[in-house]
């Protein structure tokens, strides 16, 4: 009889080195496709381990912050490069880690290298400005430089991007950093902070330290040595840590909860908004801050584009996200699916009608995963619980308004404002859909989902905190303070 494989340990990093934590605890990082796998073991971090990760990183500061810029961005082009050079094996752990299709999980790490190496350019463009003055005998100018040590707390569902983006920005800017990724899905994360150790990045820039956030994160939000912090999470969690920072007075920056709109009149292309639901609702199984979550449509096309939609559903392929040819894996964990399960219940109780899915697969390949079938609801009104919360799962609500001036208004009757899109060839609506939108960015003839990162990305409305946008030229204004300098030439006779 062969002995079972001991599933391997992960260490914290603080300085350069690799350590346990001081808590001498652990957890386990599992597939969501195939619960028996257990993928590896992860520090259970305490407040001890964030001290030390802080004090590395403050250490590091004074020699980073005073390296030239476009020499701090050549580090992160490397760590790019070497990404790329592995695109395959990030692949393959965010599809078995976070239950990923290849298509998506592919995306991602393309994502990754892109706004790295933007990023990256970005130390070249460091820019401040030279301001003329009333005395014609002074020079005046501003430049840039780094708010101090910051704290990066990253989400389970996109934990590579989200986690290269703050990283790089932070590190172009000239700031030392503490990672805490989320204990879902450490292990894609701690292969980024593996590719700038290769890289030979200074010890102390980057340290990378897991555990719960209710210790970690705390630790993080309340520490007199990190001047900043940037999150992306749920509201409730963000919410919760920006009233740690506040107490302080630190800087804070929140990218949080999305409830998407999908406005499609009647002169749109219904194929091609068929396949852009599908894949801004169920790419990911919907777990993303800006997937497809409401659908609005005319009377004119509402029964063909349903019918469309049920047909399209009914030909994806839901299972093990290691099949090329899947098209939707599993949810991340027991929690999320039992949620999303609820609000299918809900929006049952509320008299939305059920198109198709509406449940939990559990035969076959399906029993020992968190898999959930994909669902469309219609007949849904924006006062019900579907319409207003947000699921974070493969649930879309499909709403029939009256008219373009009810479904604008519609699609602004929620708390968040991240992501909108609206399908139609009539650009005089298109136009003013644009400009009523209440939303960070907004879409015409594109998915919900789509981003670019040379544009800068965030949420007005309860999706936002700081109001500083991730990743574009203007990520760097979190990460910065302006210093206005006035001087004066003097000659002595």
């Amino acid at each position: 009889m062969g002995t079972q494989q001991q599933t391997k340990s992960f260490h914290n990093l603080i300085g350069r080195e690799w350590l346990p934590s001081n808590s001498g605890e652990t957890f386990t990082v599992i597939n969501p496709a195939d619960t028996r796998i257990e993928l590896g073991v992860c520090q259970q971090s305490n407040e001890e381990d964030v001290e030390a990760a802080v004090a590395a990183a403050k250490q590091a500061l004074p020699d980073w912050s005073a390296e030239a810029a476009p020499v701090r961005g050549h580090y992160i082009a490397k760590a790019a490069n070497l990404i790329e050079e592995r695109t395959d094996e990030f692949i393959k752990q965010l599809i078995i880690e976070v239950g990923k299709s290849y298509a998506d999980a592919k995306a991602e790490v393309i994502r990754t290298v892109r706004v790295m190496r933007f990023l990256a350019g970005e130390a070249e463009r460091l820019k401040g400005e030279t301001i003329p003055s009333w005395d014609k005998e002074v020079i005046g100018y501003t430049k840039r430089e780094p708010v101090g040590v910051v704290g990066l707390i990253t989400p389970w569902n996109v934990p590579l991007a989200i986690a290269a983006w703050k990283i790089a920005t932070a590190l172009t800017c000239g700031c030392t950093v503490v990672f805490k990724p989320s204990s879902q899905t450490p292990l894609v994360s701690l292969q980024l902070v593996e590719a700038y150790q290769e890289v030979n990045l200074p010890a102390g820039v980057l340290n990378f330290v897991t555990g719960p956030g209710s210790t970690v994160g705390n630790a993080i939000a309340t520490h007199p040595d990190i001047k900043a912090i940037s999150f992306t999470g749920s509201n409730k969690i963000g919410l919760a840590i920006n009233q740690l920072v506040a107490k302080r007075g630190a800087r804070f920056q929140a990218e949080m909860g999305g409830k998407n709109p999908f406005v499609i009149l009647n002169d749109a292309d219904l194929t091609l908004a068929v396949e852009h639901v599908i894949a801004g609702g169920f790419g990911e199984s919907g777990q993303r801050c800006t997937a497809t979550s409401r659908v609005i449509v005319l009377p004119g096309i509402a029964e063909s584009f349903i019918a469309l939609l049920k047909e399209r559903v009914g030909r994806m392929k839901v299972g093990n996200p290691l099949d090329e040819g899947t098209d939707m894996g599993p949810v991340i964990d027991k929690g999320s699916m039992e949620s999303i399960l609820a609000y299918i219940e809900i929006g049952k109780r509320e008299n939305g009608q059920l198109v198709t899915g509406g449940g939990r697969l559990t035969e076959g390949d399906y029993a020992h995963g968190y898999f959930i079938a994909p669902t469309v609801f219609r007949g849904i009104t924006p006062e019900m619980t579907i319409a207003q919360e947000e699921i974070f799962g493969p649930v879309i609500s499909v709403m029939e308004a009256d008219n373009f001036e009810q479904a604008l208004e519609w699609a602004n009757q929620v708390e968040y404002g991240l992501s909108s899109t609206i399908y139609t060839n009539d650009m005089e609506k298109a136009m003013r859909f644009v400009n009523g939108i209440e939303a960070g960015f907004t879409h015409v003839n594109m998915p919900s989902t789509y981003s670019e990162p040379h544009f800068p990305f965030g949420g007005i409305k309860a999706t936002g905190i700081g109001g500083m946008r991730e990743v574009g030229s203007t990520a760097i204004d979190f990460y910065t303070e302006y210093k206005t300098v006035y001087m004066k030439p003097h000659n002595q006779q």
